[in-house]
């Protein structure tokens, strides 16, 4: 996240985020074959919109607009749960054939699959919004360290929520270990690319909540917890989605 500058992306860490129960998305990276985009895409939009509507198998797809991942797309089935993953999972063979022939066909073999819950007790979604824009911070959470990383995460969302709270955030556990630092994640959700120009207040939003002199505290304790952290720009598209884009109010706000 652009605003937090120096640290923080999912494994399930404390009861609190257990016992809410996060929705699971299931994200599938994909790449098209450079010569067959375009028939990647309309393969792609046909699909979801057949098979990928409604219900806990919706569809949303992502294009990143950044890094070294630049030019791929993000296939993100949810808000579902693991489990209604058998039952959506289950699939005829019209449904299989679609996708080898018409998706699959057009993309290069390379894929990464990567299965996230929402944590709602340090994500804000307090309004209703449409999906356009988002700011992926994602962080390699060091071994062992994920209390540690989760009493930080606990000290960021006060901040946020008290100087920020229309901004609206998600943040998101990996549910299964990885070697790739792709532990935890904080989504912003924004429309206008000037929100990206607005100046960085977070150091001085964090002396104003948790006191004069606590921002270096907080940054050897990033330090302390983490290997790193990667940013990434996404956009929706809409016209590849089976979904609409609109996100409701959840969690306790």
């Amino acid at each position: 996240m652009k605003r937090l500058l120096v640290i923080l992306t999912m494994v399930p860490l404390i009861a609190m985020a257990q016992e809410m129960q996060g929705p699971i998305f299931m994200n599938i990276m994909m790449t098209p074959h450079p010569e067959k985009i375009g028939a990647f895409e309309a393969g792609l939009a046909a699909h979801n919109k057949k098979y990928h509507a409604n219900g806990a198998g919706t569809v949303s797809v992502f294009w990143v607009a950044s890094g070294k991942n630049s030019g791929k797309y993000i296939w993100s089935m949810g808000p579902t749960a693991w489990t209604a993953l058998d039952d959506v999972s289950n699939y005829d063979d019209v449904h299989t054939a679609d996708w080898n022939n018409n998706v699959a066909a057009n993309a290069l073999p390379e894929m990464e699959t990567n299965y996230w819950k929402n944590d709602l007790a340090h994500s804000n979604f307090s309004k209703d919004f449409n999906l356009k824009n988002l700011s992926i911070f994602m962080v390699d959470i060091k071994r062992f360290k994920q209390m540690e990383f989760n009493s930080i995460l606990d000290k960021v969302y006060k901040v946020f929520k008290t100087k920020d709270p229309d901004q609206q955030w998600g943040a998101y556990y990996n549910e299964l270990p990885n070697m790739e630092g792709k532990d935890f994640v904080w989504v912003d959700f924004f429309d206008s690319s000037s929100w990206m120009g607005q100046e960085d207040k977070f150091p001085q939003w964090y002396e104003e909540v948790h006191g004069a002199g606590s921002f270096a505290s907080f940054l050897k304790d990033v330090d302390a917890a983490t290997n790193g952290d990667l940013g990434e720009l996404w956009i929706f598209r809409k016209d590849l989605s089976g979904s609409s884009g609109e996100v409701a109010p959840r969690g306790d706000q």
